[in-house]
């Protein structure tokens, strides 16, 4: 780990926008203390959050890390500014990768918007944003490997194995630095082990679109973004039919569908509509997508495909982290 040098440092900006949980302010600046080391990168002052895979581009950082930490910051000016430490910074074909510690967790930003990728808490797998969904998925598919197409340092397969522990994942990423970096930094290389009851994650490295298994994935995890916007081939339905294909029957897709493709808020009961994954997803899924607007995230999407679950079925057969949350699932075609 780099020794923090307080007389150094680097300050990021939130760019403007409508905030949430994990934000109450805009345009707060943090510092974000950074050694005199050397890396292979470190020109990366003054770039605004701007955009997220997390859904952050409506975020405060230095609000953001206060959430993912217990310490309290106290109320005067000299303790207003949170610390954290950068424990590596490299640069890829695909991936500006930085990852940073605080007291309680760390971080992988990517690409040069510096979105929060993945979280590796030091203790509980719970994140409370967006990746604990994905663990709602092993209830309501049947037996056999789920896919995460999208895998980062591995936040979702972390909580899923330990939800799940006899799951049998396939992670895909493409960048093969940043999976090389997460089993350093984010303890991906112990997902690659069998839990006691023979869950694990198989790590594949290349296009996530080209993956395929004998039988079909019962699931798929779909949480694939760049430059902090959803992968454009998302927006296609031929994309949708072509994974549609890579399911085992009855299996299901849960996506990461990002925000609304309009800046206001939409609020009614149809603002799915303002979501060109989940219009895709609709095409190819006729009948079958459900949708849910994640509360305190901003105007992040998620989108599962297949009938609309038993709601209370799926919920009872969850953890009460997730228990309530998939009451908010809703048919993009209601009946």
């Amino acid at each position: 780990m780099i020794l923090v040098n307080p007389l150094n440092f680097i300050t990021f900006y939130h760019s403007s926008g409508s905030v949430s949980s994990c934000a109450t302010h805009k345009n707060t600046p943090f510092k974000f203390l950074h050694s005199q080391g050397t890396h292979q990168r470190n020109h990366i002052g003054g770039q605004p959050l701007k955009g997220s895979h997390y859904n952050l581009k409506k975020r405060d950082p230095f609000k953001l890390f206060q959430s993912l930490s217990s310490s309290r910051v106290e109320s005067n000016k000299e303790e207003e500014e949170a610390e954290l430490q950068l424990v590596a910074s490299f640069k890829s074909r695909f991936n500006d990768i930085m990852i940073v510690d605080t007291a309680e967790s760390r971080l992988l930003l990517l690409d040069t918007t510096y979105n929060i990728h993945s979280i590796f808490n030091k203790g509980e797998k719970w994140t409370g944003c967006y990746w604990d969904e994905f663990a709602s998925l092993p209830a309501v598919v049947p037996n056999g490997p789920i896919a995460i197409f999208g895998l980062a340092g591995g936040t979702a397969a972390h909580l899923m194995l330990d939800l799940w522990p006899s799951l049998q994942l396939e992670g895909w990423e493409i960048d093969e630095i940043l999976i090389d970096k997460a089993r350093v930094y984010l303890g991906l290389s112990d997902l690659e082990k069998h839990t006691k009851d023979g869950g694990i994650v198989h790590v594949h490295v290349g296009d996530a679109f080209a993956a395929s298994i004998p039988g079909g994935y019962a699931g798929i995890v779909v949480d694939l973004f760049s430059n902090g916007k959803v992968l454009p081939e998302m927006h296609e339905c031929g994309t949708w039919l072509e994974m549609k294909d890579k399911l085992m029957p009855n299996g299901r897709i849960m996506v990461n569908c990002g925000g609304s493709d309009v800046g206001a808020p939409v609020s009614d009961e149809s603002s799915w509509e303002q979501n060109s994954t989940i219009k895709a997803l609709c095409q190819a899924f006729p009948g079958e997508v459900s949708w849910k607007k994640l509360v305190n995230e901003g105007e992040n999407y998620l989108a599962l495909t297949g009938p609309l679950p038993d709601l209370n079925t799926w919920s009872t057969d969850l953890p009460d982290q997730l228990s309530s949350n998939v009451m908010q699932w809703k048919s993009c075609c209601p009946s």
